[in-house]
């Protein structure tokens, strides 16, 4: 059996979506489909998901969303009208959900229709059976999926059945609508993957597969033919994007293969992520900015015990959750995104922190960037040293390195200013 999820890109339109039904039917095995909301048609157009936080913007301001829902509601009915379909059950839908919006029912409530809607649509497609993932999807408060939620969505999925259910929300304990950060139809489809107990879960997109750099930075990079969860996790925090870094962890208990595919070039066989790959191949380079970089200093640092916890503890006090962590005999460095603290309250909190704990030195620096290389066995690799020598001959300097302590990773910390140029270097260095 395989999970098929299908992104904002592959069902924007009644054209995408007839590839849709095309592919699906080409492989009697595809028979649970996860959608996600309409996407944008060309570089112009608005998603449905957007235009939807956009009515709740309205209604937060004591006015209807009527004004942008009706764009919403033409946009479903142009697709129904295009595919053929003649959908009360769609028309009423709609009414429904932009009287709910006008109600106040929420951001996750306005934000998780898109898919919603598409599932409607698109189950009267297919002839599917729809699946509402709020009956089945429970969302604990820190955004985990409750075990429970597998339980309860495999005794609905019968063999022989052909199911289609919106991505991106569940509920609460409670019953109330709540959805996954932006992206989060990635998680959806690898929990109807682990329930349905699939041998793929594949997610479709726009590209086939996954880069070995970005293709902004990078022209022409090679797809990655096979790569596993260690490294697309690695590889999404240092800011690949194409699949939602979160989408592993439903399928690691069952070790499902995940393949990522392009709706566009159905023929591409694109990437697949398996649970282990014993080589020592690169796969990837990638990076993120916007980070923040603060370092401590003090002599004996780590013969007092309970600082480091305390540490951390009165960052998360000034709203500052580390994404990086390293470690020195006397010091500390920290990776945060900027936009988790102003200038001055990045400064108040060093004045802070210097005085508490007594340190011998702090200091911090903005636009600070993470590059990472990514492949198998790392911690044996001298990758790093030919990534360090592109870096020099390309006169970027490095701020820190983390090698090591992954053994799928190495980091470089970096100038914001000089992340595209490094990213190019190491990749001509290292995958040309």
């Amino acid at each position: 059996m395989k999970v098929c999820k299908f992104g904002g890109s592959s069902v924007a339109d009644e054209n995408q979506i007839k590839k849709v039904r095309a592919i699906l039917e080409s492989d009697p095995e595809r028979t649970i489909v996860v959608v996600s909301a309409p996407g944008k048609r060309d570089k112009q157009d608005k998603k449905i998901t957007d235009m939807l936080y956009e009515c709740v913007a309205l209604v937060s301001d004591g006015r209807t969303c009527h004004p942008v829902f009706k764009d919403i509601f033409k946009r479903y009915m142009d697709i129904a009208k295009g595919l053929g379909l003649e959908s009360p059950e769609l028309e009423k839908a709609l009414n429904e959900v932009e009287k709910n919006i006008d109600a106040g029912l929420g951001r996750d409530y306005a934000g998780s229709r898109g898919e919603y809607l598409n599932a409607v649509l698109i189950s009267k497609y297919l002839g599917w059976e729809f699946i509402d993932a709020q009956e089945y999807v429970i969302i604990n408060d820190d955004g985990t999926v409750d075990p429970e939620t597998y339980t309860k969505l495999s005794k609905r999925l019968k063999k022989g059945g052909h199911y289609c259910m919106p991505g991106f929300y569940g509920a609460t304990r409670n019953g109330m609508v709540k959805t996954f950060s932006r992206g989060g139809s990635d998680i959806s489809g690898a929990i109807a993957a682990r329930a349905a107990d699939a041998e793929i879960y594949e997610n479709w997109t726009d590209v086939s597969g996954m880069l070995a750099a970005d293709p902004r930075v990078v022209e022409n990079p090679k797809v990655i033919e096979v790569l596993t969860y260690k490294q697309v996790r690695e590889l999404a925090e240092v800011g690949a994007s194409v699949f939602h870094e979160e989408a592993i962890a439903p399928v690691i208990p069952i070790g499902v293969k995940i393949n990522i595919r392009n709706t566009n070039r159905p023929e591409d066989p694109g990437t697949m992520i398996v649970p282990e790959l014993y080589t020592g191949d690169l796969v990837g380079v990638s990076a993120k900015g916007g980070f923040t970089r603060v370092s401590i200093r003090k002599l004996l640092l780590f013969k007092r015990r309970g600082v480091r916890h305390a540490f951390f503890t009165a960052l998360h006090l000034f709203g500052v959750t580390p994404v990086f962590s390293f470690f020195g005999v006397d010091s500390i460095v920290v990776l945060f995104p900027s936009s988790q603290a102003s200038d001055k309250v990045v400064e108040d909190m060093c004045s802070r922190l210097k005085a508490d704990f007594q340190l011998d030195e702090i200091n911090y620096e903005r636009a600070q960037a993470v590059v990472g290389i990514v492949g198998g066995r790392m911690n044996n690799s001298t990758a790093f040293i030919d990534a360090a020598t592109a870096l020099k001959k390309n006169r970027i300097a490095i701020n820190l390195v983390n090698h090591g302590a992954s053994d799928v990773s190495t980091l470089f910390v970096i100038r914001d200013e000089d992340r595209e140029r490094a990213v190019d270097a190491i990749y001509n260095e290292l995958f040309v």
